[in-house]
């Protein structure tokens, strides 16, 4: 019998954008609903695997969280070999990181991509969810809420439970200790 994990669609995305951008905070944030406040610079490439559950099944994307600096531009290419989608991202408050943008779809020019922007509110599922369409070839397909997990099952001796309770109940009947008695 296939093992389950393996038959869940999984792709890899590529992560772009001049650095700054928040493409790190991005992922992290998808990952741990965490943000991060300070910068530190990506260096050469980090994988993370974002898993969702959609209407159609489980699906995954391999983020692969590129460096933006222009000194470490020698190194993306091989980053994209065997991509399948990209997420191009920009920052609101710096012109220069949305000029560079096009720069990014002439790297990305044979995957499916999607522009966002950072350091704006914006729904961080939205770019998954339009890619996952796009590689499925599906537009029904739709993010659903996981499956919450049912709580463990405890099996309690009731033996040891009448004896807490006895044990509680004989407890209750005993005096407390005078201040006197503190020196016990």
């Amino acid at each position: 019998m296939a093992d389950a994990a393996s038959t869940v669609p999984t792709f890899k995305l590529v992560l772009v954008g001049d650095g700054g951008t928040g493409k790190t905070t991005f992922v992290k944030r998808h990952l741990t609903g965490e943000f991060e406040k300070k910068y530190i610079a990506t260096l050469g490439v980090e994988v993370h695997p974002l898993a969702f559950t959609t209407n159609l099944g489980p699906i995954q994307f391999d983020v692969w969280d590129t460096a933006g600096q222009e000194k470490f531009g020698g190194l993306r290419d091989g980053y994209y070999i065997n991509g399948q989608c990209g997420i191009i991202m920009f920052d609101v408050t710096s012109r220069i990181t949305y000029k560079n943008v096009p720069n990014w779809h002439r790297d990305l020019k044979n995957l499916q991509y999607y522009d966002i922007s950072a350091k704006s509110n914006y729904n961080f599922e939205k770019p998954f969810l339009w890619l996952a369409r796009k590689l499925v070839g599906n537009q029904t397909l739709d993010f659903v809420a996981a499956p919450a997990l049912a709580p463990p099952e405890v099996q309690v001796d009731q033996a040891v439970l009448d004896q807490y309770r006895q044990e509680m109940e004989n407890a209750a009947q005993m005096p407390l200790p005078d201040e006197d008695d503190a020196d016990l």
